[in-house]
């Protein structure tokens, strides 16, 4: 998980090299500097940078009690890390339902703020409808 960490941290650490270049460019272009690119690339340094600095303490807490990862030892074996990573619904719809909850208070910014009051309630039935999936009918286990 440490080799994770070290992806995010360096990519954001890329960003936030890409994001002086894009201000020190624009000013020199436009006499100022251009604040939606800027400001863009400076939150992905601080999105890279939380989920990198997360996945690093996470590895040392996974260290400390299960010994190195096999992702982090060099004689580490793709073999190694498998094993059951979860339960993922085959035949569900609700995620199709929240993502069209999602969409509709998306446009409801752009065309009036009724829609984002409706869109955020049906944002919330969805996903407790999703949540509580496994909890009644034929499919309760």
């Amino acid at each position: 998980m440490k080799m994770q960490a070290y992806l995010f941290m360096g990519v954001s650490t890329f960003f936030g090299l890409a994001a002086a270049l894009y201000a020190y460019w624009a000013w020199a272009a436009e006499g100022h500097i251009e604040w939606t690119g800027t400001v863009a690339l400076i939150v992905s340094i601080g999105f890279g940078w939380m989920v990198g600095f997360w996945l690093w303490q996470a590895a040392r807490r996974s260290e400390k009690h299960h010994g190195l990862a096999p992702e982090d030892r060099l004689d580490g074996d793709i073999a190694e890390n498998a094993g059951e990573y979860g339960f993922f619904s085959p035949h569900s719809w609700w995620p199709l339902f929240v993502a069209m909850a999602v969409a509709f208070t998306a446009v409801g910014v752009a065309i009036g703020w009724w829609m984002v009051f409706i869109g955020g309630f049906a944002i919330i039935l969805t996903a407790i409808g999703w949540v509580f999936e496994y909890y009644r009918k034929e499919f309760q286990h």
